[in-house]
């Protein structure tokens, strides 16, 4: 597939391997995350993200072996079944390089090439996108509530957040180029909700512009996230309005890819804002 940056916001479907996603939305059973991933394609995703280990606040790390069973089937079913390309969320090497052999063809990293460097080594062998994403996640920082979930608390950044932002997401896209990566193959991601309290999510979008003087692709996730329902007060399964207003803020303000569980309604909503800023 061939990204035709600024002429459209691409929406990546969230297949969730996993029984301890913050959003609810976790599949044990890989045949349903399979259907799940054709659907989206249905509804209009662009491309799926398959992702095996839960990233939410406090969650505990999942063993090497115990991730690959979970995705590596998903994902080679999967690409006999969708024409769309498949991600795999993973920032373990092993996994990227496996996912890569058994269909997938974008690597999406959470913790940007910091957590294993050897994953932007298979981002280059395999000539495949590697999406860096800006993550200051800590367990202390971790609080959590029975009814919203996890949020990050206590989270500290200077005068200037976004510069931070900026220089840590800088390092990453030096650290994959000295690896091998070619430039066109790498996609950067502020990471809301990961590391950030609830007010630094705000300001993030509020603020999303100044990203694109890094002169590349942006992807965000916003999608269903605990600073979304901690300032509505409402429950995962009860944030896709909150869902739709910071994707319409960050689409707005230059985002390329946004990253969702609720494809359909997404994907109708970034038509619509795409035709009023990109037309």
């Amino acid at each position: 597939m061939t990204f035709d940056w600024g002429k459209k916001t691409y929406v990546m479907g969230i297949v969730n391997v996993t029984p301890d996603s913050f959003s609810g939305d976790g599949l044990t059973d890989a045949a349903a995350a399979i259907e799940r991933g054709v659907q989206m394609e249905t509804g209009g995703a662009d491309m799926l993200d398959v992702g095996g280990e839960s990233t939410r606040p406090g969650s505990t790390p999942l063993p090497l072996e115990k991730e690959l069973d979970r995705v590596i089937p998903v994902v080679h079913a999967l690409a006999k079944r969708v024409r769309i390309p498949i991600s795999i969320d993973t920032y373990k090497s092993e996994v990227a390089r496996r996912a890569i052999e058994s269909g997938a063809g974008i690597i999406n990293d959470v913790w940007g090439g910091r957590m294993d460097p050897d994953i932007l080594k298979v981002a280059a062998e395999k000539q495949v996108p590697i999406i860096l994403m800006h993550n200051r996640s800590q367990p202390r920082n971790a609080e959590q509530s029975e009814q919203l979930g996890g949020r990050y608390v206590g989270m500290e950044y200077g005068d200037l957040m976004m510069e931070d932002i900026k220089k840590e997401l800088r390092q990453s896209i030096d650290a994959a180029l000295a690896a091998g990566v070619v430039r066109e193959n790498i996609v950067v991601d502020p990471g809301i909700g990961f590391g950030k309290t609830v007010e630094q999510n705000l300001e993030l979008i509020r603020r999303f512009v100044e990203l694109k003087s890094l002169r590349y692709p942006i992807l965000v996730g916003p999608s269903r996230k605990s600073f979304v329902g901690y300032t509505l007060n409402l429950p995962p399964h009860e944030r896709l309005e909150g869902t739709i207003a910071a994707t319409t803020l960050c689409i707005e303000k230059g985002a390329d890819i946004v990253r969702v569980h609720d494809v359909k309604e997404i994907y109708r909503v970034a038509r619509f804002v795409d035709a009023v800023v990109r037309s």
